[in-house]
């Protein structure tokens, strides 16, 4: 069957699954948009609560549907899972949710063979990689939202440092969604400027300490929202809702979405890099300068998710 442009499918109405599907109304990117879940009535209950404010939007059809319901749905977001617990790891999360998994993507596989796979719950490296194994699909169109919120809160931080629109700083969080995740600031830049120009330009002078803090700030964001209010969702919402927009307007945007890897040094594992996002997924990995530090940290991101993957799945 075709796919419907304007047609989303979200698996999972927890948390995470209800803000992007709130999200996404809000974006007015799709005209119909199905919700699945393992309880009917919290599908139907989040369907009914956002369909309510639709006169104050643009018309959309949201409904509870089941697996036959997203046979046309060009974009099919797995946010299903058990949620990250206070103190627990993304990786601690792994074991509950591949199970999750083996149930649900064999059966997105059964009714739907051309959409493309947006993995969203965690951990999302290790779920993108079983998604791809369980679902078939070809690697461009199984891909998971990776670094692209931790991204996010990067250039927020730096835009709260050094004073200025977090837009126009041009910097990625690499490898892992997780505690191995790597900032790359050789590369970083505020609208072309070298990092620690700007820094400068600005009055700050602790580049080596600055660095380190906001790295550690990013990196360890999700566990302190998670303390303070049990679990995170609006920042994971809004960047499904990005990685929408790149898709459905087909933008040939640059985002660092977790896909299966295959250079030289690093394949058979999902992690973020930089890539070209359009209507067909994953066009082409942006050939990104990393410094020797850096590269070798990545390595070892991809080491630890390997080895967790093999730890799973036996391979």
């Amino acid at each position: 069957m075709a796919v419907n442009s304007r047609k989303v499918a979200i698996v999972g109405c927890g948390f995470v699954g209800s803000a992007s599907a709130f999200a996404l109304m809000e974006s007015h990117l799709f005209s119909e948009m199905v919700l699945i879940d393992a309880d009917k009535d919290r599908a139907e209950g989040e369907a009914l609560d956002i369909s309510h404010g639709l006169p104050f939007s643009k018309p959309m059809q949201i409904y509870a549907g089941t697996y036959e319901d997203i046979a046309d749905a060009a974009v099919i977001i797995i946010t299903a899972g058990a949620s990250q617990k206070p103190g627990e790891t993304r990786l601690d999360l792994v074991k509950k949710n591949v199970s999750i998994f083996k149930s649900i993507v064999p059966e997105i596989a059964k009714h739907n063979t051309e959409g493309i796979l947006l993995v969203v719950a965690n951990p999302v490296d290790i779920l993108t990689y079983v998604a791809k194994k369980l679902s078939g699909f070809p690697s461009n169109r199984v891909f998971g939202s990776g670094t692209v919120l931790d991204t996010a809160r990067l250039k927020y931080l730096l835009g709260e440092h050094l004073g200025v629109d977090s837009r126009s700083i041009h910097a990625f969080i690499i490898g892992e969604h997780g505690d191995s995740e790597i900032a790359a600031w050789s590369s970083a830049n505020v609208s072309g400027v070298p990092l620690h120009k700007f820094c400068e330009m600005r009055g700050h002078f602790q580049h080596q300490r600055s660095t380190r803090e906001i790295a550690e700030n990013v990196k360890n964001s999700a566990y302190k929202i998670i303390e303070k209010k049990k679990a995170t969702y609006y920042g994971i919402a809004m960047s499904v809702r990005r990685i929408c927009e790149a898709i459905v307007r087909d933008e040939k945007s640059v985002l660092p979405v977790s896909s299966i890897q295959t250079s030289e040094n690093i394949n058979g594992v999902a992690l973020s890099m930089p890539v070209v996002v359009g209507k067909n997924g994953v066009e082409c990995v942006v050939p990104f300068e990393l410094d020797e530090k850096e590269k070798a940290a990545l390595i070892e991101s991809a080491n630890t998710l390997k080895a967790v993957i093999k730890d799973v799945l036996d391979e």
